[in-house]
């Protein structure tokens, strides 16, 4: 079955800002996504990580900046926006990789990019975050998240490899 096909055959249970909800040929639960961008951010052995209660996991996060793609922007756009707004920061951006965070049900697609050579930059924090910074060693991020002692997104984990060079 071609994708158009297949999309042509979702019955949407829920329509939403960010999301939508789709059964596709009755038997498949689909989550339609807007794409994402999350930004390593990294200074004399540290990366830039922010602190944040989610309610969607009921539990605050250590992640790197991160948000969604608005209609119109381009990944980069996003990226150099995310991190304006959450960290007043800017600088060369290098786009790492792409990839599904969850390809199982959902069609979210996040974009992960490196900064280099930062500087102050303006942003409006969204109104509704409200978000701690922290440089950290990248390292002990890691083996925290490993022992289960905090908890992180799957974006922060590739870039916190990528960073380390460490491979699966």
């Amino acid at each position: 079955m071609s994708i158009l096909n297949a999309v042509e055959k979702r019955r949407y249970l829920y329509r939403g800002r960010i999301l939508n909800l789709a059964l596709e040929s009755e038997h498949f639960e689909i989550v339609e996504h807007k794409d994402a961008v999350a930004v390593l951010a990294a200074k004399e052995g540290k990366v830039l990580f922010v602190r944040q209660y989610r309610p969607a996991v009921g539990t605050e996060t250590l992640e790197i900046p991160a948000g969604l793609i608005e209609e119109g922007e381009r990944s980069e756009e996003a990226a150099v926006r995310e991190l304006a707004e959450e960290a007043g920061l800017g600088g060369r951006f290098v786009q790492l990789s792409q990839f599904y965070l969850s390809p199982g049900f959902s069609d979210e697609k996040l974009h992960l990019f490196q900064v280099d050579k930062l500087h102050q930059a303006f942003g409006v924090p969204d109104n509704d975050e409200d978000l701690q910074l922290e440089w950290l060693e990248p390292g002990n991020v890691l083996h925290l998240a490993g022992q289960d002692r905090l908890q992180t997104s799957a974006p922060t984990v590739a870039a916190l490899f990528h960073l380390l060079g460490v491979s699966s």
